[in-house]
């Protein structure tokens, strides 16, 4: 999972947000998942499980918003 979050993290906004319209965010729920696992934060990796659930929904709007203003998905803090 190290490698698909830097690889997630190494591309442009432009990259991002297209990522974040592709299959309505789940490639950011993955992201999620992943960068909690490899911080061993088992609270986050069960909130980003719940965000697949979110990301059909409201979840993308919000990932989309942020990624546009701050070039980072939403999440609860800043790593």
């Amino acid at each position: 999972m190290t490698a698909y979050v830097k690889w997630m993290d190494g591309h442009p906004r432009i990259i991002k947000i297209i990522l974040c319209l592709w299959i309505l965010d789940i490639t950011w729920a993955v992201y999620r998942i992943g960068r909690a696992a490899n911080k061993k934060n088992w609270f986050h990796m069960i909130l980003g499980i719940f965000w697949v659930i979110a990301a059909g929904t409201v979840g993308w709007i919000l990932d989309l918003i942020w990624i546009i203003l701050f070039n980072r998905i939403f999440w609860f803090r800043k790593d």
